[in-house]
Formats: C-alpha cells, sequence, structure tokens
C-alpha cells in the first residue's frame, strides 16, 4: 500500500485506491483498448490513470483538488494526460469534441452518487461505457431485481435508460483513507431501446417518485392524483404496491396519462 501524503477533504470525500492487485483487476476488467479514449473522474493521486494511460489512445482526467490537479500535471509517468481542473458535474462531453464515444471511469464520492448516474444519463450521447466505484449498498439497489426490498426508485429511474452489472466488490482495507462501507465496481451502458422518450422523463421520474414515497401502499393511493386512460388500467392491476412494478409498467402509465 502506497501512501503518499494529502490533506484529505471531507467535502470531496476522497479515498483512494493504492492496491496494486486491485488496481489491476480494475484494468483487466477495463479491457481498454488502442483505439480507446477514456474519461476518468475523480483521478486522485493517479495511480489507476498511470495503469490505463500506456494502453489507449487518449486519456482525460477530471480531478476538483486543486493540489491533486498539479500532482496528476507534473507525474512524469503521466506524460500525454490531460487533466481537467474542475467538477464533473459541469462538465458537457459534448464540448470536448472526440469523434467517437468515450468510455468512463470514476471513483467518486459516494454522496454524489445519484448526480454522477443522472449526470451519465444526461451525457448519454458522448460515452460508450461508464464503470462507477460506489456504496455497495447503491450498487445492489441499482440492480436489484422486481419485488426485493432493494427494488426503488433509483432501480426503477435509471432502468429507462441504462443497463447495470455489478463487477466485482470492493473491502474497506484496499482504500486510503478506509471508508467504512463495502464498495461495488458497477458497470453502466445504454439500453438498445428506450421506454421512454426523452421528452417524458421527467414525468417518468416524477411519477415514480410519487410511487415510492408510499413503498407499502397501493398505487390506487400514491397515484391518486394523476388521471390515466381506460386502457393502462386492464393492463395494470392498481391494488398492486410500486416495488412490483417494472420499468416498463411505469413507462406505460406515463404514456396513458390524459
Amino acid at each position: 500500500m502506497k501512501k503518499s501524503f494529502h490533506p484529505f477533504r471531507k467535502k470531496w470525500g476522497q479515498n483512494f485506491l493504492n492496491d496494486n492487485n486491485l488496481l489491476n483487476k480494475i484494468v483487466k476488467t477495463l479491457n481498454p483498448l488502442s483505439h480507446d479514449t477514456f474519461l476518468e473522474i475523480g483521478a486522485g493521486d493517479g495511480a489507476l490513470t498511470e495503469k490505463i494511460l500506456p494502453h489507449v489512445k487518449k486519456m482525460l482526467a477530471v480531478e476538483i483538488d486543486p493540489l491533486l490537479v498539479k500532482k496528476l500535471t507534473q507525474n512524469k509517468n503521466l506524460k500525454g494526460l490531460s487533466v481537467i481542473d474542475g467538477d464533473i458535474l459541469n462538465l458537457n462531453l459534448e464540448n470536448l469534441n472526440f469523434k467517437g464515444p468515450i468510455k468512463i471511469i470514476g471513483n467518486i464520492p459516494y454522496n454524489i452518487t445519484s448526480s454522477i448516474i443522472f449526470w451519465l444519463i444526461e451525457q448519454l450521447d458522448f460515452w460508450k461505457e461508464a464503470y462507477v466505484m460506489m456504496q455497495k449498498e447503491v450498487a445492489e439497489r441499482l440492480v436489484a431485481d422486481i419485488g426485493t426490498k432493494a427494488y426503488g426508485r433509483i432501480t426503477v429511474v435509471t432502468s429507462a435508460y441504462l443497463k447495470k452489472e455489478i463487477c466485482f466488490n470492493i473491502p474497506p482495507e484496499v482504500f486510503f483513507p478506509k471508508p467504512k462501507v463495502y464498495s461495488s465496481l458497477v458497470k453502466f451502458s445504454k439500453i438498445s431501446d428506450q421506454i421512454i422518450s426523452d421528452d417524458k422523463f421527467i414525468k417518468y421520474n416524477k411519477m415514480v417518485k410519487k410511487a415510492f414515497s408510499g413503498r407499502r401502499k397501493m398505487i390506487r393511493n400514491t397515484l391518486s392524483g394523476y388521471s390515466f386512460d381506460n386502457e393502462v388500467k386492464k393492463k395494470i392491476d392498481f391494488s398492486r404496491r410500486p416495488e412490483t412494478l417494472s420499468p416498463k409498467e411505469f413507462a406505460d402509465l406515463v404514456k396513458s396519462l390524459k
């Protein structure tokens, strides 16, 4: 474990990955190719960056900590790396002017996991695959099966656009400083056929949120403020609870709004 001194900032949720075996496992999972362009969110001290950069055509690193930006820029092993000083949530991938979709890897502050996922949805046209490290509990909610305790709003809303897969779980011991929770590396890719059109996504998101605000209640009650056409009422039993409805069924409800 390599522990270089750094004044860790709680507001940025900094936990560095420095276990060499795990870093190699991540690179093997990413399978970087010579024609790939990679964007790394939260490059930290560059431990993972150093392992990816030699294998790809181009690599960018977004880092919010000015001290780490300086460290990345001065690292002789990262020659050719483009470093972006700033917040990933303020970055528009379209402005980077790449010819093809990019691949994304991120070891992010866990308190902005949801924001990062919705940023991925907003930037959907400009990336090919995304791998994000997050709290294991959140990862399990993302991939949860219908009707299970973990199945909820984030499962349904993200399923409108994204396929999600847990690559592997990560123990706290491989981070420095050590977090209090287990982590997971989650792979995101785009679904081939969207279940809801872009112009209806906001309504979809709001309806799912409303439905899960009363998780143990029937959707007849939680969605009582909505007016649906008779066709969808024949297809969907409104005495069901939200945790039993698939993302496609929620999409059908939105499409049937009067």
